[in-house]
């Protein structure tokens, strides 16, 4: 049997690719509205990015135990190999439930081929991480191939962002009332990525004008051959600023593909409306 890959949907692909890569595919959950609903499933981004526009406040929590149990459970009784491919363990709790499952699992079924792996990735680089590794399943029945393939790429993939409103960072806590507020009184930008799976600030721009210009330097300084690879970028219900910004790559740069994407429910109850994050392979990565 083929290799079978999961993703969780902070990953933020479209239904098209889940379909296209025969793709699994978990839900984190989104409380709003005292409801609970199953982010890519039950909720779309725009209700969420409206609610937070009027005031409100959602909130996200990890899979469930039993959820993981019972998919990993199925995989097992049929010795189907599973590879998981998880949200960052540094900004979300679903990895580490999905290895306690796995091992609880195996306590039953202690041969079953399956592999839980923390991408330490978010959002749509998280997603060109899991297309990576679908893209290879497809090629290869060796799953220690595709798990140290992806572990390979996932550690070079850059994630480049910037919020529009610094008070959906206080919210969750990235930031501090201080600093949200007199960001948005300086209309101060800032400018974050990922290190090592956990978001860092790393510079503050002062008008959005100068925001993508500096983005674009940050990627010609850390990226590689853009030629090959393919570059994502996602919004908070934001396309026009998104495809502003691809084709200001498509100009300045060499690229092989940008895709885009909204940012799911889950990651934007944090990040909120006017996000826009750029992704792309470094030039340290070798094939």
């Amino acid at each position: 049997m083929a290799i079978k890959i999961l993703a969780d949907s902070a990953c933020d692909l479209s239904k098209d690719y889940y379909n296209k890569y025969d793709i699994e595919m978990v839900s984190l959950t989104v409380h709003l509205d005292n409801e609970d609903y199953e982010d890519g499933k039950s909720i779309s981004p725009k209700t969420v990015y409206h609610a937070m526009r009027e005031g409100k406040s959602p909130k996200t929590s990890q899979v469930s135990p039993q959820t993981f149990k019972s998919i990993f459970t199925s995989y097992a009784e049929t010795n189907q190999t599973l590879i998981y491919l998880a949200f960052s363990s540094e900004l979300s709790g679903t990895y580490q439930t999905a290895k306690m499952m796995e091992q609880e699992v195996k306590e039953s079924y202690p041969d079953a081929p399956i592999h839980v792996v923390d991408t330490k990735c978010a959002s749509l680089g998280y997603g060109l991480v899991v297309l990576h590794a679908a893209e290879l399943a497809k090629q290869s029945d060796d799953p220690k191939e595709i798990i140290a393939s992806s572990h390979n790429y996932a550690s070079k993939m850059e994630h480049i962002f910037t919020v529009d409103d610094l008070e959906y960072l206080y919210r969750g806590g990235r930031v501090s009332r201080t600093a949200a507020f007199v960001g948005s009184l300086l209309k101060i930008k800032p400018i974050l990525h990922v290190e090592d799976g956990k978001l860092i600030p790393l510079e503050k721009i002062r008008g959005s004008k100068k925001l993508f210009n500096r983005m674009l330097e940050i990627m010609e300084e850390r990226g590689g051959d853009f030629s090959n690879y393919t570059i994502g970028i996602s919004h908070g219900d934001d396309l026009k600023r998104a495809e502003q910004l691809a084709s200001m790559i498509k100009e300045r740069l060499n690229v092989n593909e940008v895709v885009i994407e909204m940012v799911g429910s889950a990651i934007g109850s944090h990040s909120g409306p006017g996000t826009i994050a750029l992704f792309f392979i470094n030039k340290q990565y070798e094939a």
